[in-house]
């Protein structure tokens, strides 16, 4: 009997976390461990304020047939740089220790977080223990952290964009989730050899998150229970992260407190949560709300709640992420208000699909245009509008899709065989791209 390829991830986040990345990953190492031995690399839990009282350095234990060994690290104050920074370099350098420990190691798969360092790890590993790399890239960096100005230093900048340039291009396979960011690693590589890479979509799970009424009695009790009953919701469910404007957003809220009807619901953690919730207090604001993240189980029925979901990206951000909380919108089949750049990944979908409207970053007129608009249809015209969203996503986006994509081109660097011409999605000209 062959045996079965061994791939290593190093992927910081992996469950409980409730970050994106951990959710996608965990289901991602899930399916496929009846086809390799798998071996994961993670923070111990800590993401969203999860409490892990172990205090080994390196602790091992099985998620299934998963191994899992967990890294200790020191508690991180996203508001603070200096915090980011000692959290970084701590993972930075005890995954390299856990990585340089596995043994047999046919491939490792590395993320793009944290930002640089995570391909990094790959690049040394693939070095030192001789084995495969599939860098997966979820955000661009440094392009990211220089859209939103998160330094003024330039020279950081340039010299993390020629470190992660040279992972791109010592990685066996370069996954990317949008064409968007597709043409971003193109453009990097540009009078250059552009590293073979293909385009993946996230996904969400597409049979646990489906369109439910409101009448539904968990999203009415949620309603009730925080007085959101017969109000028009316009949520945003997901990381308050550095990169979407909120704290800017935020400020539409204003425009609207003598429309008490229209409520901004806010459910999730990250690094500009204070600042807005700040903003909130301190324009007596009744007409916004904020919970933390839901548990995945009741994920259905708190996307559900919404009737218009703000989808939104910073300024500069095209190209470089793509919000993944989009699947779980139009699996929810709900409308989407973007605020995103023209020609991004999600604003493609968006249009393609009909599930909403799109506003540019920083137009925040046009945004408050866009909520009265859609606050003004018809209920029918809204649900009619969303459920567009879950038939684009039934047709070309489900998670088996994905899935099997990563499955393919797994295999094919860990048996260092050729992609097939085949493996290309139908809603892209160019998926995988060869030297």
């Amino acid at each position: 009997m062959l045996r079965k390829k061994k791939i290593t991830f190093v992927i910081n986040y992996f469950y409980p976390e409730l970050a994106a990345t951990s959710q996608l990953m965990t289901e991602l190492t899930g399916y496929l461990q009846k086809d390799f031995t798998i071996t994961v690399i993670a923070a111990q839990p800590g993401y969203a304020g999860e409490n892990h009282q172990s205090k080994k350095l390196f602790e091992e234990g099985y998620v299934e047939s998963i191994k899992v060994v967990r890294i200790k690290l020191p508690e991180v104050n996203k508001n603070s740089k200096v915090s980011r920074l000692k959290y970084i370099s701590s993972y930075f350098f005890l995954a390299n220790i856990a990585l340089l420990k596995e043994k047999g190691t046919d491939v490792i798969f590395t993320i793009s977080q944290p930002p640089v360092l995570g391909g990094l790890i790959g690049t040394i590993g693939k070095l030192l223990k001789r084995s495969k790399h599939v860098y997966s890239i979820h955000d661009f960096n440094p392009e990211q952290a220089q859209a939103v100005a998160y330094t003024n230093n330039q020279s950081v900048f340039k010299i993390a964009k020629i470190i992660d340039k040279l992972n791109c291009s010592y990685a066996d396979q370069v996954l990317v989730v949008g064409e968007d960011m597709a043409e971003t690693l193109r453009g990097r590589f540009e009078d250059e050899t552009v590293p073979n890479y293909t385009v993946i979509s996230n996904w969400t799970d597409e049979d646990a998150i489906v369109p439910i009424e409101k009448s539904e009695p968990a999203i009415r009790g949620f309603l009730e229970t925080h007085g959101l009953k017969d109000k028009f919701i316009v949520m945003y469910s997901g990381n308050l992260g550095l990169y979407y404007d909120l704290e800017n957003l935020i400020q539409v809220a204003d425009k609207f407190r003598e429309q008490p009807d229209i409520v901004f619901l806010f459910i999730g953690e990250g690094a500009v949560k204070e600042r807005i919730q700040r903003y909130v207090t301190e324009k007596n604001l009744e007409n916004v709300k904020f919970l933390p993240y839901q548990p995945k189980e009741f994920l259905k029925y708190s996307l559900n709640s919404a009737d218009v979901h703000l989808v939104v990206n910073q300024k500069g951000i095209k190209g470089v992420s793509v919000p993944s909380k989009i699947y779980g919108v139009m699996a929810a089949g709900k409308p989407v208000l973007g605020v995103l750049e023209q020609g991004s990944e999600v604003q493609r979908l968006i249009f393609e699909s009909g599930a909403g409207v799109v506003i540019e970053p920083q137009n925040y007129e046009g945004v408050i245009h866009a909520i009265h608009y859609l606050h003004s249809l018809d209920p029918r015209e809204l649900k009619a509008m969303g459920l567009k969203g879950r038939a684009y996503l039934e047709e070309n986006l489900t998670r088996a899709t994905s899935i099997n994509k990563y499955r393919q081109v797994l295999q094919a660097v860990a048996d260092n065989s050729p992609l097939e011409h085949s493996f290309q999605p139908k809603q892209y000209k160019e998926v995988v791209h060869k030297k």
